[in-house]
């Protein structure tokens, strides 16, 4: 993700640290979920290790898709051929840019049906089993993106932020339809948002594009605040960030303290928010950290610098090959833990994982957490030197046009 300095047109593109850095560190959180689904831990629940596990991951998927917006204003709005038709200010092409999000969204959607699908399963049975996973969800939403960045940027956050708000509205559509139409509607809208339709046969969706399409927009919205002046850029990312999380803890303690009956203590209904589909709450507990997190990261640099060179340089790598990360870690961790499995039990337990990320294990079998862990650090020590060779490969060959997908 480049940008180029507003006030010095005529310097060559840089890499934002900062994005860059948040990125590594989603990618390495999200990594220790994906361990928990095969290590057969549910989620939730009202042990406090399992819960945190849990939930420190619930960061990923909005950071996903929220920099993923971030980095289409980077892409549109930096050095590129823009002398040919409609162009973005001081930017591309808009005809590129289309095309590129075009290509790059029809890419996700086929990777995750074809080689993330096999990586989670390690089978074809596309009759019993197929998932509208986050790559899916991203897939569509930068094609959707690819309309939307008609729009100035201001335009966009504003449509993200009344998607986000409004998303229940989007259940009501079906109804609006005779209810003769409505089965076979269903099978497409369940996709945008749950309206109590059915799914397609065989399909699990797992994210539906409302309202992450809105996330992204606004993380596209967002994107002009990279022109400003860090201490303008701290200042206005600390605000927003710091309403949203304000917003949060007031609504969120509300609606915590109207759950007399449930058996979670009170911090943990506070922080148990619905993922599936995101509700605003989820996103104001889980955005308003990372935006408010942002200026922090670019001065946090130069202190992980000299007290863990190793940590930042880690991450770093990650931060800047998020995809490669993404489509090597799931068979990387899936193998790992039917090894695991293989010594402790004699057997992989393929037949466990026959439709993950959906995995039941009987609780005898399930991995103590410990475990968990030692194979999420195991997984990323190995996935470091992997994407370290590919970043350096990305960067020697930037005439290969292809390797801007990954």
């Amino acid at each position: 993700m480049t940008l180029t300095d507003s006030s010095q047109p005529s310097r060559p593109t840089t890499r934002i640290i900062s994005v860059d850095l948040l990125r590594g560190i989603v990618m390495v959180l999200m990594a220790i979920d994906h361990v928990r689904v095969y290590s057969g831990i549910p989620a939730g629940g009202t042990d406090y290790g399992v819960f945190f596990t849990r939930w420190v991951t619930n960061f990923c998927a909005p950071a996903f898709a929220f920099l993923a917006g971030t980095g289409i204003f980077f892409f549109a709005h930096s050095g590129g051929a823009a002398s040919a038709g409609v162009a973005f200010r001081n930017g591309r092409a808009r005809k590129e840019v289309v095309r590129y999000l075009l290509l790059r969204g029809f890419l996700l959607v086929f990777l995750e049906l074809t080689v993330i699908r096999f990586s989670w399963t390690f089978n074809f049975d596309y009759a019993h089993f197929t998932l509208a996973g986050i790559i899916w969800m991203l897939g569509w939403c930068m094609i959707g993106m690819a309309a939307l960045s008609a729009f100035p940027p201001i335009v966009v956050g504003i449509i993200g932020i009344a998607i986000v708000a409004g998303q229940t509205l989007f259940a009501d559509v079906p109804g609006l339809l005779p209810s003769s139409l409505q089965k076979s509607f269903g099978y497409l809208w369940e996709f945008v948002y749950p309206s109590g339709l059915s799914w397609p046969p065989g399909v699990v969706i797992l994210y539906v594009l409302v309202p992450w399409i809105g996330v992204m927009a606004m993380g596209y919205g967002i994107g002009p605040l990279f022109r400003l002046d860090p201490a303008g850029r701290r200042r206005i990312c600390l605000w927003i960030g710091g309403t949203a999380i304000a917003l949060y803890l007031a609504i969120g303690c509300i609606y915590a303290a109207r759950q007399p009956g449930s058996k979670l203590p009170f911090l943990l209904r506070l922080l148990n928010q619905r993922k599936y589909p995101a509700s605003p709450l989820f996103l104001l507990m889980t955005l308003g950290p990372l935006v408010a997190v942002l200026p922090w990261a670019e001065r946090v640099t130069g202190r992980l610098s000299r007290i863990g060179g190793i940590i930042k340089e880690v991450l770093l790598v990650f931060g800047r090959v998020p995809l490669f990360f993404y489509l090597l870690h799931i068979p990387t961790i899936h193998l790992g833990c039917m090894m695991i499995n293989y010594f402790r039990e004699g057997s992989g337990g393929s037949s466990w994982y026959a439709t993950a990320p959906d995995v039941w294990m009987p609780p005898d079998h399930r991995w103590p957490l410990w475990l968990l862990y030692l194979e999420w650090a195991m997984d990323i020590f190995f996935l470091y030197f992997l994407c370290r060779w590919f970043a350096r490969y990305k960067n020697a060959h930037g005439e290969k046009r292809w390797l801007k997908f990954l």
